[in-house]
């Protein structure tokens, strides 16, 4: 019996020590009036820019906190009334009268006597264990307004324990962690984790994103059980990843500090707290402590109809090149993405045939519900004049930056009806594999539109015999990057089509080598050692490519450089070359290349020296604490002299992250009867035809023909003018960030990040018999913006900053090839023209009243034009071809 009663003595005695003390969260005592000033802040600038260069305001005001309510059984169990008094509003630092908008006004004038008045309502906060249970409010009041007071709700919201808990409070639901140290609790929200209303999207690729960074730390004193001052900060930094100093950032600060306690209103009795909400005013209600959606509503904005007659003139084709166009691009995205689907149509049957191609871009990448269907509604597939716009439409899906289910599944609908040309057909599968791709990003590889399209892109080349179709669907499964199209491409890696070979390697190239299975890396090094049938020159240097990107063992190098020596003529050259180039570029093959050549067998004199034009070669594009930027030039001719083929290379990298920014492949065969020559080992019975295949931001693109067939190649020489053929020219949406995000103030601050390219690619292809000469080209040119907008919107004030660069660019790349005598001579030329960059940095303010202030700054700076430097053994043969001294 007597250990019963001890164990019953120690339970109650650890109750009551619980009851008595022990608490985990702010408490009020009952007849006090706590009295409190209270600020709140919002700076909008530049990452590195100081108060004094920021556009913001302060809200400044008294607040009155006493206890209505107590739970009889539980102290930590309260409700408690706030009262706003005395509200100030100016700027966060010094203005002179000129920019200074809120000169000579008062809370009142700005507010409106609506909202004062609803700020100056009591509200009341359900506190639970320091924990914020319930937030009551009036239903009527402006959603600003109960913002505001929820973002001061949330700084009696404490716990009084160290330790990491989930909490909601205006920003969301958000995990937080607490550090209490003698009377000071250090509050931590971990702003990632917060989850809210609020939704935005971002551009899937890292390369080209926004690198955001944010804290929240919360600093409370306690004092007798209760806050007796608490100051907070919030940052959020919004970058460019390619271009670091394009940067935005948002500082917010709430300061809640007691001046004294006054004596208060006694509790009001009631069993529980929704009938003493309901006792002091019926009209309250409990409207959550998450922070509500604010409509913005823009007074005075035009229409889109009126936006795009006032930006016309700078997409019309002549303009591409410039900055304007991509800079009117992205203002005309931000229109579309407020209007309507018969707004959009008003626009897309007014405009002229010069600009109708950009206006497509512009529609299709703002990637609304209304954008799509209006598109949707206005090509009409069938219609054989209409395959420009067509293609602009199904390139600019393929480059959507957050494309969803239903973009894919409109998609999947055009290809299965009617066209007017085949080509738009291959677009729309080969565009339906690189949505695949992105929503399986997304983890939406599992959603029934994106399985249909797996299943029909897996199960395409076994289920057609015709050879394009068969491409068609190759390349669609390159685009897609899924893991169980890799049998597939090895199958057809082995294919006794040159077409289907190369295609299949090339998308092999683009896996991550841990999906490169014994069983694919032994079919590889079949093609390349041709151990079942005789491959084309350019299929077995894909092969080695793939070899030599996939981790390959020692023997594999061995074996690779072993065949050196046994190889065509230009091969030879090209392996040689392709080794020496991994070697001094060091890639992930050096190490194990430099162990197997300390084998005198694979690695000697007489192998090291063969002779020959063809050549690959990498260097640096641009180097900066922002971005890597490298290039890449692979040229392989046939024994000849004529080009077989030429392959360019961008790959942009940050933080590990690859973007493989452009490709362009130019190929040739069969030419070698125009100069009475003979033709290398399996390549005797191939059809003449060259042709230009294009890679851009990893999205593979339909292939162009320059020729196919001998008869098509002689009207093509006769009436050849050496103008390039057209490639890709069009606006492409790059990067594409768009968030709204809470203060814990209860502001919202928007962030809009947009980039747009106008690009022109095309490339030609000229042969002289009577000179035997031929000459390849490949010209690029760009313009390109990049704009950063902030804006925290007040719905009576606002503030906001936009930084944006922009940029005008071209790189040409030629090569000449003189096959008059063996060895034939070569010259390649990667030229960059001087180009301008600018940096531009906005501030506004503006308030209801119609008042603003603008304040601009630029900088801009030219980049030298540069020839990028190629092996010395180019510049050696360029000095023959060109007869000059260099």
């Amino acid at each position: 019996m007597l250990p019963v009663v001890v164990l019953l003595l120690c339970t109650a005695s650890c109750v009551s020590a619980s009851a008595k003390g022990g608490a985990v969260g702010p408490r009020l005592n009952n007849n006090q009036l706590y009295k409190f000033s209270y600020t709140t802040e919002v700076l909008v600038g530049q990452g590195r820019g100081s108060k004094e260069g920021s556009g913001g305001y302060r809200i400044s005001s008294d607040v009155d906190v006493n206890l209505v309510w107590r739970d009889p059984i539980s102290k930590d169990d309260q409700l408690v009334q706030l009262v706003i008094s005395n509200v100030k509003i100016d700027h966060t630092s010094q203005r002179s009268e000129k920019e200074d908008i809120l000169h000579g006004t008062s809370a009142e004038s700005i507010l409106g006597k609506a909202r004062i008045g609803a700020l100056t309502k009591p509200f009341f906060v359900h506190l639970r264990n320091g924990k914020t249970k319930a937030f009551y409010s009036y239903q009527t009041e402006p959603a600003t307004i109960k913002n505001l007071k929820r973002g001061l709700a949330s700084l009696l919201q404490v716990q009084l324990k160290t330790g990491k808990v989930i909490e909601n409070d205006v920003s969301g639901r958000c995990t937080v962690e607490y550090k209490v140290v003698k009377g000071q609790v250090t509050r931590t929200k971990i702003l990632e984790t917060c989850k809210s209303p609020e939704t935005g999207f971002t551009t899937h690729s890292e390369v080209l994103g926004v690198n955001k960074e944010s804290s929240s730390v919360t600093v409370f004193t306690v004092k007798d059980g209760f806050v007796h001052s608490a100051v907070a900060e919030e940052t959020h930094s919004l970058a460019v990843n390619t271009h670091r100093s394009t940067t935005a950032k948002v500082v917010s600060s709430q300061t809640l500090t007691l001046l004294r306690i006054e004596a208060g209103p006694l509790e009001v009795a009631g069993k529980d707290v929704t009938g003493v909400v309901k006792s002091i005013d019926a009209k309250l209600a409990a409207v959550g402590i998450v922070a509500e959606k604010v409509k913005s509503q823009c007074k005075g904005c035009p229409s889109l109809f009126e936006h795009w007659q006032a930006e016309k003139k700078q997409l019309e084709p002549t303009s591409l090149s410039k900055a304007t166009a991509p800079r009117s691009f992205l203002a005309l995205i931000q229109s579309i993405r407020k209007a309507s689907k018969d707004e959009i149509l008003k626009v897309l049957k007014s405009a002229s045939k010069t600009t109708l191609p950009q206006v497509v871009d512009a529609v299709t990448s703002s990637q609304t519900v209304e954008s799509l269907d209006a598109m949707l509604k206005f090509l009409n597939f069938t219609d054989v004049k209409g395959l420009v716009l067509q293609e602009r439409f199904l390139y600019a899906c393929g480059f959507a930056s957050h494309p969803n289910e239903r973009m894919l599944q409109a998609l999947l609908g055009i290809s299965k009806g009617k066209f007017g040309s085949t080509d738009i057909k291959e677009s729309t599968v080969i565009i339906m594999g690189a949505l695949v791709h992105k929503l399986c990003q997304k983890g939406l590889c599992n959603s029934p539109t994106v399985m249909q399209v797996k299943k029909l892109l897996l199960n395409g080349p076994d289920s057609t015999k015709l050879e394009s179709e068969v491409q068609m669907y190759l390349l669609a499964l390159k685009n897609s990057m899924l893991p169980e199209a890799i049998p597939i491409f090895t199958k057809y890696a082995e294919s006794s089509v040159g077409a289907y070979c190369t295609i299949a390697l090339t998308a092999l190239q683009r896996y991550d080598v841990s999906l490169m299975t014994l069983e694919v890396k032994k079919t590889v090094n079949r093609v390349y050692h041709q151990n079942r049938r005789i491959y084309e020159k350019n299929v077995r240097a894909a092969a080695a490519d793939v070899i030599l990107g996939s981790n390959p063992s020692c023997i594999e190098v061995t074996n690779l450089l072993l065949s050196i020596g046994h190889l065509p003529h230009e091969m030879n050259k090209y392996m040689l070359s392709k080794i020496h180039d991994i070697l001094r570029f060091q890639m992930s093959a050096s190490k194990v290349i430099q162990e197997a050549m300390k084998d005198m067998i694979s690695h000697n004199y007489d192998r090291f020296a063969k002779i020959g034009s063809s050549s690959a070669f990498s260097g640096f594009m641009a180097q900066s604490a922002d971005v890597t930027s490298t290039y890449s030039l692979d040229i392989l001719y046939s024994g000849s002299g004529i080009l077989r083929r030429s392959n360019m290379n961008i790959y942009g990298a940050i933080n590990g992250a690859m973007l493989h920014g452009l490709q362009v492949a130019i190929e040739a065969q069969g030419l070698e009867s125009l100069i009475a020559a003979t033709p290398d080992e399996g390549e005797e019975d191939l059809e003449s035809f060259a042709g230009m295949s294009a890679l851009l931001f990893d999205i593979q693109l339909r292939p162009v023909t320059f020729f196919k067939g001998y008869a098509d190649l002689m009207s093509k020489m006769f009436s050849m003018t050496g103008e390039p053929m057209n490639v890709v020219k069009g606006l492409i949406l790059l990067t594409d960030h768009s968030e709204v995000f809470t203060l814990q103030s209860g502001l919202k601050a928007s962030a809009e990040f947009q980039g747009g390219l106008a690009i022109d690619i095309s490339g030609g292809m000229e042969i002289s018999l009577w000179y035997r000469e031929s000459k390849t080209s490949v010209n690029n040119r760009a313009a390109l913006v990049v704009t950063g907008n902030v804006t925290v919107d007040m719905d009576f004030l606002r503030a906001g900053v936009e930084v944006s660069f922009e940029t005008e660019a071209s790189l040409d790349f030629i090569t000449t090839v003189q096959f008059s005598d063996y060895p034939f001579l070569v010259c390649m030329q990667m030229d960059k023209a001087t180009f301008p960059i600018s940096e531009y940095l906005t501030k506004y303010e503006s308030s209801s009243s119609g008042k603003s202030v603008v304040s601009r700054k630029r900088r801009k700076q030219f980049i030298p034009g540069s020839e990028f430097p190629l092996h010395q053994e180019n510049s050696n043969m360029c000095k023959k071809v060109f007869d000059s001294s260099w």
